[in-house]
């Protein structure tokens, strides 16, 4: 991930001549000229991108954390327009957007970037948009033990915007709360003011 050698899938690699067959196969299937020049080597690009887009599997999302630090900051800290893709469980489309995360440190901080790995360890899997945020949260709120845990994620899906209802440019946004943020509907508008600057 970000900052040093990025994972890949292995199992996309070790299946590597079974995956290009079927992509392959399905190219036939919707009409496609495989030997043309274009999708010649299409089958094995498909291959090398899964390898990347699915890394996830590849990852605990626990682990990523790594080593806390003990401070005795307690106030919020935000990460907060943290850029990642993903692939929509339901129909294999794109999904990508910004996620925003915030927490109230009660004696261990993460390395910031941690954070940005954390959110790319997630999403680098089949998933939905409501289970991201839920995962990011639950994973901060166990590992660290904070005060409180709150999740924006804002997506602009494929799905959606390509296809079924085809609304290109609307976007969706959920949110997850841990801890005082659920009871303090002041530390709420602070997070979600601070986001929007």
């Amino acid at each position: 991930m970000a900052g040093r050698k990025d994972y890949v899938n292995t199992k996309v690699t070790s299946n590597r001549e079974q995956i290009e067959h079927h992509i392959k196969e399905i190219l036939k299937l919707v009409g496609e000229n495989v030997e043309r020049e274009g999708l010649l080597e299409t089958p094995a690009r498909v291959t090398r991108m899964y390898e990347e887009i699915f890394a996830g599997y590849e990852v605990d999302p626990r682990e990523v954390l790594g080593v806390t630090f003990d401070e005795q900051h307690e106030e919020l800290v935000i990460v907060k327009d943290i850029v990642y893709y993903s692939q929509c469980e339901h129909h294999m489309a794109p999904f990508f957007g910004k996620a925003h995360i915030g927490y109230i440190p009660s004696g261990k901080i993460a390395g910031l970037s941690k954070l940005a790995r954390l959110v790319e360890a997630i999403t680098r899997r089949l998933q939905v948009q409501e289970r991201i945020t839920s995962q990011i949260a639950d994973i901060l709120d166990e590992e660290l033990k904070p005060h409180g845990v709150m999740v924006v994620v804002e997506g602009e899906h494929l799905c959606m915007c390509a296809r079924g209802v085809k609304k290109p440019g609307s976007k969706t946004v959920t949110s997850a709360v841990r801890g005082e943020f659920r009871s303090s509907s002041a530390l709420r508008s602070e997070f979600l003011g601070l986001i929007k600057q």
